[in-house]
């Protein structure tokens, strides 16, 4: 009993590390390529949705140098089913939210999100990702960096596409309504004042955000295999609840508008990295990078073929991959986006939820 509580000690200081070490270290990453002379379209298209999905990627990467490799995998793709199927899923559902997203990225997110799962589902049929998904999912992330850099580029010039949303949007094609919702503006993001002094601290904040942020993980990857190897069960499980939700929370918390109000609350708006009415394309965004990013990286840590388990294979990039096309459908034919899209994610995220608890697949 002893064990299990300072186990679930050190899982709750590792959730609290990460996300304090991936939101100082986002903020002050930000900062420092402000700093540089780096254009906020290029920021905006590259270290914000990298940084929202630092947490799997420094779990995924430790994990898999330390040949837990059931939960370098899970942390990946479990983490990106719980990102659609709760944190946007809710998002959609909030009735506060008038949610307004640019069609264009919107749509094309999902079909990166989509080819991911394509090339997962087409290269580890025989119970391990190859080289050749490797290289894929390598090459989808390039797509991905070149897509994001060229809208954030083209927004900030004035040429944005097409807004949707929940509500219709008064708008004609061609035109946004609300420019800070879909992409990066000088009002968005405020720097403060260039100075030696500013300067060190920020690159302080990086250095200090980055070792938050390792030992929250390395916290994180002890909890979860000690939990598994006391409890009896596999490793995918908690990568599927403990670890994912876990993430998930900080964005959980945002998608909802803070319902409680908290320190966090305070803390994420100081640390704020892009615009609120961008959450539901950065959570794409980190979906896309758990898929195209973390797996990649954990399969060159690992050195050899990244081992991927039934359950995996059977539950969660098969759900994924319904989630993406289920969020895409109604925005490429319809032009809008739908209150239901939010409840039928969510309603899948609880089946995948159900079977990882109560039908969970051995090899995993």
């Amino acid at each position: 009993m002893a064990v299990l509580f300072l186990t679930l000690l050190v899982y709750g200081l590792g959730l609290v590390l990460t996300a304090v070490g991936s939101r100082l270290s986002g903020r002050c990453t930000t900062w420092c390529c402000a700093l540089c002379g780096l254009p906020m379209w290029v920021v905006g298209g590259t270290v914000a949705p990298f940084c929202l999905a630092l947490p799997q990627l420094m779990l995924a990467f430790l994990a898999a140098g330390l040949s837990i490799t059931a939960l370098a995998v899970g942390t990946a793709v479990a983490g990106a089913v719980t990102n659609l199927g709760l944190a946007l899923a809710l998002y959609l559902l909030h009735p506060r939210h008038r949610v307004t997203v640019d069609r264009g990225e919107f749509c094309r997110k999902c079909l990166l999100l989509l080819a991911a799962c394509g090339v997962l589902a087409l290269f580890v049929r025989d119970g391990s990702l190859s080289y050749t998904g490797t290289g894929l999912l390598m090459a989808l992330f390039v797509v991905f960096i070149l897509v994001s850099i060229v809208y954030q580029h083209h927004f900030i010039y004035g040429e944005a596409g097409e807004a949707i949303g929940i509500h219709p949007v008064d708008t004609a094609p061609g035109a946004v309504r609300d420019p800070s919702a879909c992409g990066y503006t000088a009002h968005t993001m405020a720097f403060p004042v260039m100075s030696i002094f500013n300067a060190l601290k920020n690159l302080a904040g990086v250095v200090l955000g980055m070792i938050l942020l390792a030992g929250g993980a390395q916290a994180l990857v002890y909890s979860a295999a000690t939990l598994a190897n006391l409890t009896g069960t596999i490793q995918a499980l908690w990568a599927a609840t403990l670890i994912s939700f876990g993430f998930c929370l900080p964005l959980l918390a945002e998608a909802l508008d803070h319902p409680f109000g908290s320190l966090w609350k305070r803390f994420s708006q100081r640390c704020r990295y892009y615009p609120p009415g961008m959450l539901p394309v950065q959570l794409l965004n980190s979906a896309i990078l758990n898929l195209t990013l973390a797996l990649p990286m954990s399969s060159l840590m690992y050195r050899e073929r990244l081992p991927v388990g039934a359950q995996f294979r059977s539950y969660d990039i098969p759900i994924c991959a319904v989630m993406a096309l289920m969020l895409l459908l109604p925005p490429l034919l319809k032009r809008r986006l739908y209150r239901w899209q939010g409840a039928a994610c969510l309603a899948l995220y609880l089946c995948y939820l159900a079977a990882a608890l109560l039908a969970p697949l051995a090899g995993a």
